[in-house]
This record gives structure tokens, C-alpha cells and sequence, in this order.
């Protein structure tokens, strides 16, 4: 009773914020309204300082602007950018900007506020790592120098998520609620835990925005379904369950993703993952596809990395399900079946308990679907639920279902990188000294191209040891109005939020 009491308050505040739906009006070609889940509203607001544009769920800031964006296909461009480049020890990087971009209270925007901005982040930001950078130095008006103190060829990808934040009128206090930026729009309204209303800048320096008011409101998936039914959004996230339900006047949007799900198999502590052998049978004997139909109801694609399709991606880790060779590879590890079917070896049994967050119902289906697999292969598996202040902890010897995926190789580095001052990666007790050699190198390269190499060489000296398995790559849903023309969505990154209206000023009407 109290949940349908929310759902029907969310919709008694959604018709009072919107107005009731009336069909007979014309609909205005210059607006729309967005429904994300209530995780995606920004806690500290809309400054960069702060986590907003970074953190787990990457997103383009809308109300600053960037140095540098993604492409589509996750090259680098420019927005503020006109220019950069490299020293050859990489420890120096000369960025020049536009000239004439103005705040949206009518100030220039220059290379000092460049500069005071990553000085600012660097020295607040607890969601973006900037280890790297030794300092910002503004030394024209123009032309901004970042000086490192280590190389870091990825660079440009840092840099397209920091939003610019004017040095003369920020203050940490208040400005994620009053952000003054340059970027596509500006932030009308903030009405916490209801909704965001935004309206397109009139001095941006690109081409005008064809969305000049974009309503987002935040709401628990249900509740976002029923108002959805009831006409009252254009554009909600959604996910499997309700996929197959159908709404009228409303069409499904896949959209392609790098937010990945797999398992680490610990290479230490743990008497089965320890066994390289076993690991690769895991990996060969899994029907990732069977979990795409069977937890995300075929709304999926097969994960070999935690990087696929990325430029820096190689497939050095994809596989071809193969059941029957992953029984020949554990049979010749000697790990033959016992009395009761499961595989046992030198006295140690084919056991596993597969850790997923509490909570998370897909990470729960995946799990489950991993231990019924695993046991078609001897390997007898149960799941457990845990919370995240234990996780990592026990990732340490036990298989954990984690979540991944962003628009920077860092991913990679920050998942199989040996840590400094340990023996082993982060997250999952691993090593490998040739594929940190690799990774090392691709960050002091002076060149993404020539750093896209070593990234790829790194994951095929990885794929040999296979200490993580990765399962799915989870496609984010959304129920798209009739006539709302979305304009061509990136791949997205972990988190089902704010990727997707990142080209929100491109969309239209028909």
C-alpha cells in the first residue's frame, strides 16, 4: 500500500510541475521531459569540484563547458580547445582555447578560469583522480599549461569531462546551485528530488540548441512506467522487466553500451581460482548469450573486456562457447568428477560462492545464472548477497559481481594495474609485470594512436591469465515518444542517467 501511495505522489507532483496532459494542444517543438532515476540527481549539484560531469556515471556537463569531448566513435574533439599539444618527456601539455566565449553572467571566459578550475578539482574532487597533474598555469589569455607529474597519455580524456567554472564568481558554498557556466544550457530551476529544468544558453558560442527547454525528472522506475502510460513524459529510463510490456504512442530505444558485468577470479586465496586452467574453462564454458535472454531478456551483448569496442580494445579475450572443451581443458588439470559430480582434485572440491551486491537484482539474475552454469561444468556454485562495505574485502577470495565501463583506457589500468606499494591489483588479488610494463608505457606515450597499441598489447598479455571473466555488456532502455527523434546515442558508459541526453541539443521533433 505505501509503495502504490508513492507512485501515485510522484504522479500528483509530476501533473503539478507539468500541468495535466492535454491532447488536444499543440506540442511544443521546443521541449522536452526526461524521466532518470532518483540516483542520477546530483547530491552535491551541478559543480564540477564536486563529481558533477565524472565520477562512476560519465556524462558531458550540459551547463559547462569542456577542452575536449568524445567523439561517437570515442576519439577526441574539441569544444573550448583549439589546439594542443605535447612535450616530448609528456610532462607539459599547451592547450589554446576560443576566443570571445563569455559566462553566462556576461564575463570572458579565459585561461585563467581554465586554469582555476583544474587547480580547484584537483585539489577537491573525491570522484575524479588527479594524481597526475601537478598544477594549471594560464600564461596568455588564451593558452592554458598543464604541467604533470607524470606522463599521462589519456589526458585528452580527463579533459572532456571537466566543466569550466568562472574563477570570479565561484564559490564552493553555493554554486552547485547556482552554476554560472558557458556550456549548451543553463539551469533554470532545482527542485530537489523532483526535478531539473534547464533552457538553452542564448550566447552559446556552437550551434543553437534545437531543445530550448529540457525538463528532467527523477523517479523510481515504477513510477516513471506509469507516468509514462499516462502521457505525462517523453523520453524514461527503463529496464527488461518492463521492456516487453508495450506503451502506446511510446517505442523502445536500445542503446549500446561498455557498462559491463563480470566476475573476478581471484589468482591468490582461493584453492579453485588459483588453477589457471580452471579459470580458462571458465571462461570457454560460459553461454554468455543464455545469460543476455535469460537475465536481461535479450537485452544485451557478450562481454570478453572491460573495454570492448572501445579504440583502445583488443579482442584477445573473446571466446567461442565451447562447453565441451572446457570440460576436456579441467579433465586434463585433473580436475576429475567425484561421486556426486562435482570435480574435485588433490582433495580439493570444485566449489564456489559467487558474491553479488545485495540489492541489485540483475547482478543477482547474472549470478545465479553463472552458478547454474558453472555446475553443467562439475563446478558447484551458490550465490551470496552482500553489502558494499564487505565487497571488497571479499572479492579478495571469492568471485564478486561487478560492474564496470567508461570512456577512458584508466578503466583497464585501475582494474588489472599492479597497485603501488602492494603486490597486487586493486580490486582482485592479481599481478602481471609485463602487462604493467605495457600499461606504464601507454600512459607516458606523447601520442593516443601510438597509446591505443600498448593498451591492446596490455589486455593480450592479460587474456593469457584470465583473472577476471566478463559476462554481459547491459543495454540501457528507455521508452521513446512517438515523433521524438533522439539524435545518434555514443556508447554508453556504467550508469543509466545522464549519457543519454549528452546530445540532448541535437534532438527534435517531427
Amino acid at each position: 500500500m505505501k509503495k502504490i501511495f508513492v507512485i501515485l505522489l510522484a504522479l500528483t507532483l509530476l501533473a503539478g510541475c507539468q500541468g495535466a496532459p492535454q491532447e488536444a494542444a499543440p506540442r511544443d517543438k521546443n521541449s522536452v521531459t526526461v524521466i532518470m532515476g532518483p540516483t542520477s540527481e546530483p547530491e552535491a549539484g551541478f559543480d564540477p569540484a564536486f563529481g558533477w560531469g565524472a565520477g562512476e556515471h560519465v556524462h558531458e556537463p550540459l551547463l559547462q563547458s569542456t577542452l575536449t569531448v568524445t567523439n561517437p566513435d570515442l576519439t577526441i574533439g574539441c569544444d573550448l580547445a583549439t589546439g594542443m599539444k605535447v612535450s616530448e618527456d609528456g610532462l607539459t601539455w599547451t592547450v589554446t582555447i576560443r576566443d570571445g566565449v563569455k559566462f553566462t553572467d556576461g564575463e570572458l571566459l579565459t585561461a585563467s578560469d581554465v586554469a582555476f578550475t583544474y587547480n580547484t578539482v584537483k585539489e577537491t574532487s573525491s570522484v575524479n583522480d588527479f594524481t597526475m597533474l601537478d598544477r594549471a598555469e594560464a600564461v596568455s589569455g588564451t593558452t592554458v599549461v598543464f604541467h604533470m607529474k607524470t606522463p599521462f597519455s589519456i589526458w585528452p580524456y580527463t579533459m572532456a569531462i571537466v566543466g569550466i567554472v568562472p574563477e570570479h564568481a565561484y564559490h564552493p558554498e553555493t554554486y552547485g546551485v547556482n552554476p554560472i557556466g558557458s556550456g549548451r544550457y543553463i539551469l533554470k530551476q532545482w527542485d530537489r528530488g523532483q526535478q531539473v529544468i534547464l533552457e538553452a544558453n542564448p550566447d552559446y558560442y556552437g550551434e543553437k540548441p534545437r531543445m530550448e527547454r529540457v525538463n528532467i525528472l527523477f523517479m523510481e522506475e515504477d513510477a516513471a512506467f506509469l507516468a509514462v502510460q499516462a502521457g505525462q513524459a517523453d523520453l524514461t529510463y527503463t529496464s527488461a522487466p518492463y521492456a516487453d510490456q508495450g506503451v502506446d504512442g511510446f517505442s523502445l530505444l536500445s542503446v549500446r553500451t561498455v557498462d559491463n558485468r563480470g566476475v573476478n577470479l581471484p589468482v591468490w586465496n582461493n584453492e579453485l581460482t588459483s588453477d589457471p586452467l580452471v579459470r580458462q574453462a571458465i571462461n570457454l564454458g560460459l553461454d554468455r548469450q543464455a545469460m543476455i535472454d535469460h537475465v536481461l531478456s535479450g537485452y544485451g551483448t557478450p562481454a570478453y573486456s572491460v573495454c570492448d569496442k572501445m579504440p583502445w580494445y583488443s579482442p584477445a579475450g573473446e571466446v567461442i562457447f565451447d562447453p565441451e572443451g572446457a570440460d576436456a581443458i579441467l579433465d586434463a588439470g585433473g580436475w576429475t568428477p567425484g561421486p556426486d559430480g562435482v570435480r574435485e582434485k588433490d582433495g580439493v572440491r570444485a566449489e564456489l560462492t559467487i558474491h553479488y551486491a545485495a540489492g541489485d537484482s540483475v547482478r543477482q539474475g547474472l549470478a545465479a545464472e553463472l552458478a547454474n552454469q558453472l555446475g553443467e561444468l562439475g563446478i558447484a556454485a551458490d550465490i551470496k548477497g552482500v553489502g558494499w562495505d564487505t565487497a571488497y574485502t571479499d572479492a579478495l577470495s571469492n568471485p564478486l559481481v561487478w560492474g564496470w565501463g567508461a570512456h577512458t583506457p584508466m578503466e583497464l589500468y585501475n582494474i588489472y594495474r599492479t597497485a603501488p606499494g602492494s603486490d597486487s591489483a586493486l580490486y582482485s588479488p592479481y599481478s602481471n609485470e609485463r602487462a604493467d610494463t605495457l600499461m606504464d608505457k601507454a600512459l607516458a606515450c606523447t601520442g593516443l594512436e601510438e597509446s591505443y597499441t600498448l593498451w591492446q598489447q596490455a589486455q593480450e598479455e592479460i587474456a593469457g591469465d584470465m583473472p577476471w571473466v566478463w559476462l554481459v555488456n547491459v543495454d540501457h532502455l528507455y521508452w521513446v515518444r512517438d515523433g521524438l527523434q533522439v539524435a545518434e546515442q555514443k556508447i554508453h558508459p556504467h550508469g543509466h542517467g545522464w549519457s543519454v541526453v549528452n546530445n540532448i541539443d541535437r534532438w527534435s521533433w517531427e
